[in-house]
């Protein structure tokens, strides 16, 4: 079973007594920009080797699922890397299998498709807030390993993140949701109920490792404490996993525009932005 213990110089600087201090933005950013080269590099060789690749992120509230996901995507394209957060089932839904509605978002060739929140909803929050018959639950992750494995036979590389937050920062987070006017649409009913359920949360998380955590589908566990650190830590992990090659860029110059001294701009009565700023 996966250990939810912190692992390399910052889990071992913790457990030694010594908090890692939170990075700095400037370093940080520098590190990303380096880090978004080598997603496009692993982007082209995506399409050229036709992979199929599903990451999942799963964790508390506030963990930082959403942020982590947005600094992956923000620079390579959505026609390759494809972001899925499914809403509650519908009516349909709820009668059907109850892996149905994710597979039809799994990759085709060339495809890489993130779930924010995925299949293991039901081993999280439908358990911890009584929405799945615990029966239903345990036969989920009796059943999940052989689902996974046939994911993996077929050829999709499955690679699982759970992102560890502590009560502390969960609950300075949470605050700053209720008091920051540009966060408070995260702040749900759901989530202040969650976050009464912290050991609850915490037992169904350990069920979810010890049944799920597979050699050919392992749980990687990421310190999120710090969110800086914790998404250069998870996209260079995710980097480690994916066998792309270097991205060469050809020399490109661009050309001469064709000159037309005939063109005129037009007075077209059109409306324009007003210059605010």
């Amino acid at each position: 079973m996966a250990s939810t213990s912190g692992t390399g110089k910052g889990g071992d600087a913790k457990r030694a007594g010594h908090p890692v201090p939170k990075m700095k933005t400037k370093p940080y950013e520098k590190q990303m920009r380096h880090l978004h080269g080598e997603l496009v590099a692993m982007q082209e060789w995506v399409k050229s080797s036709g992979a199929k690749i599903i990451v999942v992120f799963e964790g508390r509230d506030t963990a930082g699922k959403g942020g982590t996901i947005k600094r992956i995507t923000e620079r390579v394209s959505p026609r390759v890397f494809r972001v899925v957060a499914l809403p509650a089932p519908t009516d349909r839904q709820k009668s059907q299998m109850y892996l149905q509605r994710y597979v039809e978002h799994f990759p085709a060739a060339g495809e890489v498709i993130i779930f924010d929140r995925s299949w293991y909803n039901r081993a999280g929050v439908e358990r911890v807030m009584g929405f799945t018959p615990m029966a239903q639950v345990e036969r989920f992750l009796e059943q999940t390993p052989s689902f996974e494995k046939a994911m993996v036979e077929s050829g999709i590389q499955l690679i699982k993140y759970w992102l560890e937050v502590g009560p502390e920062e969960q609950t300075r987070r949470l605050e700053g949701r209720i008091n920051d006017p540009r966060k408070i649409w995260k702040l749900s009913d759901m989530d202040l109920k969650s976050y009464q359920r912290w050991f609850d949360y915490s037992r169904a998380r350990d069920d979810m490792f010890r049944e799920t955590d597979t050699s050919w589908a392992p749980w990687y566990i990421a310190d999120t404490n710090d969110k800086k650190r914790g998404r250069l830590n998870i996209i260079t992990h995710l980097l480690s996993l994916v066998p792309y090659e270097p991205l060469h860029m050809p020399k490109t110059k661009l050309p001469k525009r064709h000159p037309d001294p005939t063109y005129v701009e037009p007075h077209l009565p059109l409306r324009y932005v007003p210059t605010t700023f």
